[in-house]
């Protein structure tokens, strides 16, 4: 699986693992939960530590813990922090989505 975190996901990740969490062991929960106005809806948390049957990546530093049911919906998929006029916030880029709807976090395979 590959799970892909951008140069800015990364640098806000690190600031708030560093605000809420700050233990080495800790990291950034990526799930996929059944929900939204498409069906399925992404997560993200800091996390003190991996459940365990995660699977655990490190990416430019971060420690990523995905759970076996999301692993399924996030192969290919891209994390990036944007900022604009509308806001600030994480996107995703899944190219395994079927589709979604105007919130930008919910979607279908």
């Amino acid at each position: 699986m590959t799970l892909t975190l951008t140069s800015a996901a990364v640098g806000k990740v690190q600031d708030f693992i560093e605000e809420h969490a700050g233990d080495e062991s800790a990291g950034l929960r990526v799930a996929v939960l059944p929900g939204g106005c498409s069906g399925f809806q992404y997560g993200l948390n800091v996390e003190d530590k991996p459940e365990d049957d995660d699977d655990i990546w490190d990416q430019q530093g971060v420690r990523i813990f995905v759970d076996p049911f999301s692993a399924q919906y996030l192969d290919g998929v891209e994390i990036d922090y944007v900022t604009s006029m509308m806001g600030a916030g994480f996107t995703f880029r899944n190219p395994n989505s079927s589709g979604g709807c105007g919130c930008g976090s919910s979607f279908a395979v």
